[in-house]
């Protein structure tokens, strides 16, 4: 699949890869104990990097489990799946991201799995898998959750779990106006476009809801957090200022056997 979205979407990502935006930035300063305390929840306080994984107690029992980081380049969630001995494999379509997951991968010492690829279309992919598909930040880039959950729905195995999450739709298209937080696109706007061109997509809680039964999947449990960890003393207008007032969602659901 090679569309206008996803070259756009592509450029778009390969340029942020260069620009060395926090999600492509590989966490190489990890500790194993520390990710077992977290998925425990013992971890008081949580770094910054285990903050973005949630809900940890996925981060249980993955010892010998094949996991999929689906969108997830970078070599941050392969890590933390990584150094659990889980047997991770990356899914993403900007190389520069996979790189990343390689980098983490070589200095931890576990071995790792990446492929170059839309994750609009997992037809390549053996059906049943994955025992666990993690999906991170990354749906508001693909222009139907649809496709994504009947692609994955092929390739997790019965019993498995699904973890994917999402921004808050009724303020996705918002920017500080110097004063506030202002909303700048209707709630029936679904596309806005990047100066460079990158398609940004916003998507409907019936869409990402119902779009999971329908496709064989029973909802587990949803957990609200910003992707990253807010401040709300921090420059107005930046990114971990906006976090305190923005907020995200995890879904983590299970395929029906």
């Amino acid at each position: 699949m090679n569309d206008e979205i996803t070259i756009a979407n592509r450029t778009h990502w390969e340029a942020e890869v260069v620009r060395k935006n926090g999600f492509t930035v590989p966490w190489l300063d990890l500790d194993r104990d520390e990710i077992l305390k977290y998925a425990e929840d013992r971890l008081d306080p949580v770094p910054s990097d285990l903050y973005q994984i949630y809900p940890a107690y996925l981060l249980k029992d993955v010892v010998d489990k094949d996991v999929l980081c689906l969108a997830a380049g970078g070599g941050q969630q392969s890590a933390v799946f990584g150094l659990l001995d889980a047997n991770v494999t990356v899914i993403d379509f900007t190389q520069g991201q996979l790189d990343g997951d390689i980098t983490a991968a070589k200095r931890y010492g576990y071995p790792v799995k990446t492929i170059c690829a839309n994750i609009r279309d997992l037809s390549a992919i053996e059906e049943a898998s994955y025992d666990l598909v993690y999906q991170g930040p990354s749906m508001s880039w693909v222009p139907s959750v649809h496709e994504i959950y009947k692609g994955v729905s092929r390739i997790i195995r019965p019993g498995g779990q699904y973890r994917v999450d999402f921004g808050n739709p009724a303020n996705h298209f918002w920017e500080w106006d110097g004063e506030c937080y202002r909303v700048t696109e209707p709630y029936s706007e679904r596309v806005f476009r990047y100066p460079d061109g990158a398609f940004d997509f916003r998507h409907y809680l019936s869409d990402i809801f119902n779009g999971l039964v329908d496709n064989g999947f029973q909802i587990e449990r949803v957990e609200e957090r910003s992707w990253t960890q807010p401040d709300i003393d921090a420059t107005p207008g930046s990114w971990t200022h906006e976090m305190a007032y923005n907020v995200s969602f995890a879904v983590v659901a299970k395929k029906e056997a």
